[in-house]
């Protein structure tokens, strides 16, 4: 362990910081966005506070969990030790760096770019070189991925800088499919196993050609969706047809991971229900292609159902495991991954039934959010910043 580490507790593995930050900073920039809303400026960033929330809650918040949990979970795939130390605490200053740059308009905003979009390229070639060194190709996925959400968010400083708000939009789209991406491949390997494994339950073998379409069509959708944000021509409906496939796919999948047993398991349950969203939004969204609908409701079932309840989950069970915790529910994390999925479905289906009610269920669903992540602040920032209870290293 390097005397960084030794020292300070939160320099030890990725998810230490990175759970921590994104946390804290997703409720800030809600309240923030919050007070916007209802006529309040807290706030003037660089490029508005519209391009503002979208990119943070993306690029910021979520790239940062994202990021937490690969490089943390990479050092389980390959053997090797995780980024720890004053290297990592670098990584952590530039993403630091680039939500103050970001928020506040002083420096350069080519250089704020850099920043940006750099956080995510070397998180990237950190897991390249990683996988790469200890031959674990299966792994291997999440490179071209990270790869591409790092052009995606260079898209929406582009489109910015260009004053482009169709660059600005493709980018976004594309960067909620990758992610939708991440989570499809990581909850087909960890859903089923924690289900089985914490319930005693025989694992359902998966089936090739049903993974393979699950997964193909997202991919296709990710193609399709990087096209488009090239500027390529493509038609609304050739996009909404991938997503309509993906939509039948996935809860054929879900239902073989046993989630009916889960009811008493809040680490489980809320798993399942946020892996839910991914087939809700992507309805919606091709829905929102054909013109039935806005598109944007299916965006938000992904990225406030979906993306905030199973980074809320994960986060929950990851923080407890590589702390040497016992794998059990802290009192209220049930409460705010409940809070989370009602969050979701107010952002989405609520808003699709009801729209004439959306300027309150839009606060509705900031406050929800704040207050599941906030119950999970005050459980985990003593966890996360102290040693392990075993006394290993991480």
């Amino acid at each position: 362990m390097s005397s960084v580490a030794a020292r300070l507790p939160l320099a030890r593995l990725a998810f230490r910081p990175f759970f921590l930050l994104a946390a804290a900073f997703s409720v800030v920039a809600l309240l923030v966005w919050l007070a916007f809303w209802h006529g309040i400026f807290v706030l003037s960033p660089r490029a508005g506070m519209l391009w503002w929330h979208q990119h943070e809650m993306l690029f910021g918040v979520v790239g940062a969990v994202v990021s937490g949990f690969l490089l943390t979970a990479v050092q389980t795939w390959t053997g090797l030790r995780g980024l720890h130390g004053a290297p990592l605490l670098g990584l952590v200053a530039l993403w630091l760096a680039a939500r103050l740059g970001l928020a506040f308009p002083v420096l350069p905003q080519a250089l704020v770019m850099a920043l940006d979009v750099g956080f995510l390229l070397i998180v990237c070639a950190v897991m390249a070189v990683m996988v790469i060194r200890a031959k674990r190709w299966r792994n291997l996925i999440f490179v071209p991925v990270l790869a591409i959400l790092a052009g995606a968010n260079l898209g929406s400083h582009l489109g910015v800088l260009q004053g482009d708000p169709e660059l600005v939009r493709q980018s976004s789209y594309l960067a909620v499919l990758l992610v939708t991406l991440i989570m499809g491949v990581l909850g087909g390997r960890v859903i089923p196993m924690f289900t089985a494994n914490r319930l005693g339950l025989k694992r359902r073998p998966a089936l090739p050609w049903l993974e393979g379409l699950a997964l193909g069509s997202l991919a296709l959708a990710v193609v399709l969706q990087l096209t488009r944000t090239l500027g390529g021509g493509l038609p609304d409906s050739v996009l909404a047809l991938a997503l309509l496939v993906a939509t039948l796919a996935h809860p054929l999948r879900l239902i073989r991971w046993q989630g009916r047993a889960t009811g008493r398991e809040p680490l489980l349950w809320s798993l399942h229900l946020s892996y839910a969203f991914v087939p809700l939004g992507l309805l919606l969204w091709a829905l929102g292609l054909w013109g039935v609908g806005r598109a944007e409701l299916g965006v938000h079932a992904i990225t406030v159902g979906a993306m905030g309840t199973m980074m809320l989950s994960m986060m929950s069970r990851v923080s407890l495991g590589h702390t040497g915790r016992p794998m059990r529910c802290l009192p209220g994390i049930g409460v705010a991954l409940g809070l989370l999925v009602a969050a979701g479905l107010s952002r989405s289906l609520v808003l699709a039934l009801w729209p004439s009610v959306t300027h309150w269920v839009y606060s509705l669903s900031i406050l929800l959010w704040c207050l599941g992540y906030a119950i999970f602040l005050a459980h985990y920032v003593p966890i996360l910043g102290s040693p392990r209870v075993d006394g290993q290293d991480g």
